[in-house]
């Protein structure tokens, strides 16, 4: 159950780390519409760098309860969020060849923590 615990955390950090696209597309969106001297472009950067520092924060103190190779492989998940947010908030089009490549991540990380799961998660 622990374990589980642990996982649920990992992937809610992932999860937030990759709002760092959102906010670095926004950021970008700003800046082409109005200009460097946008003060929204500027709430866009620091909330990218704010997610940077409460993930690093984070992941710091989840890595102490995995093996390496079993937080780097999950943190491959990203590219996943990353894909949901695209479509989800500016419609971009997920094709068939993302759904493959999401496909051949999730396999790699499930194969990889489950591969981890006769270890004991201090």
């Amino acid at each position: 159950m622990k374990k589980i615990k642990y996982f649920v955390f990992l992937h809610l950090c992932i999860l937030i780390f990759s709002m760092t696209e959102i906010f670095g597309k926004f950021a970008a969106i700003t800046y082409k519409e109005e200009g460097v001297y946008s003060k929204k472009l500027y709430v866009f950067l620091f909330l990218m760098l704010f997610v940077c520092v409460f993930y690093a924060f984070c992941w710091q103190k989840i890595i102490k309860h995995f093996d390496l190779h079993t937080a780097y492989a999950n943190r491959a998940m990203y590219l996943v969020w990353s894909q949901i947010w695209a479509a989800a908030i500016f419609s971009e089009v997920i094709t068939p060849r993302n759904v493959l490549g999401m496909l051949i991540v999730m396999t790699g990380v499930i194969l990889v923590s489950t591969g981890d799961a006769d270890k004991e998660v201090s």
